[in-house]
């Protein structure tokens, strides 16, 4: 039964960590990046469709995307979600038939700004992992009269060190994403 609470909690600790990487790869960095485009929500036809599923999108060089959709119609509506994108402060163009964007420079002002975005989603990542624990630990106190105190102990100090390391993970993430930022 124990087993089965860990197996649980490591399974939605790592899809925190997971989860948190996935979201640091959204803010940009001095590069353009595929990834940065890869939660946009395009509204095609009135119905809100993630851009992976309308166009394909690729590096063209170290500043600038293209963007070919595989529907000709919608190209209208990509470059708008990427104008009304927020953080990125791109202006796309179109030759008929893709898309290219093209990343300003970043301000030092401006990577400041993103390491606090990036921060902010760190910790939403810690609290996702404590409420997971919490949630073991809520398991744990009703196994207790089927296990026994002395187990329960144990694999809530099991737990604490678990969560701790789990932390830490999205901590060096968080610190590899800060200094790739700040980079120049």
């Amino acid at each position: 039964m124990i087993d089965e609470v860990f197996a649980d909690v490591t399974d939605r600790m790592n899809k925190a960590v997971e989860s948190a990487k996935e979201s640091f790869a959204t803010v940009r960095t001095g590069r353009a990046n595929p990834a940065l485009l890869q939660n946009l929500m395009v509204d095609y036809y009135g119905t809100p469709t993630p851009l992976p599923q309308l166009a394909s999108v690729q590096n063209q060089d170290a500043r600038s995307l293209l963007i070919t959709p595989y529907d000709k119609g919608a190209m209208k509506d990509i470059e708008q979600a990427i104008r009304d994108m927020p953080n990125l402060g791109a202006n796309p163009s179109n030759d008929g038939t893709v898309v290219r964007v093209t990343l300003p420079d970043l301000t030092e002002e401006r990577r400041k700004e993103f390491v606090k975005i990036v921060k902010g989603k760190a910790e939403d990542a810690r609290v996702a992992i404590r409420n997971v624990r919490r949630h073991g630990m809520g398991e744990f106190d009703a196994l207790k009269s089927e296990v026994g105190e002395d187990e329960i102990g144990r694999a809530e100090k099991e737990l604490e060190a678990m969560t701790k390391q789990y932390v830490e993970q999205i901590d060096d993430a968080l610190k590899r994403k800060e200094a790739e930022l700040l980079e120049v």
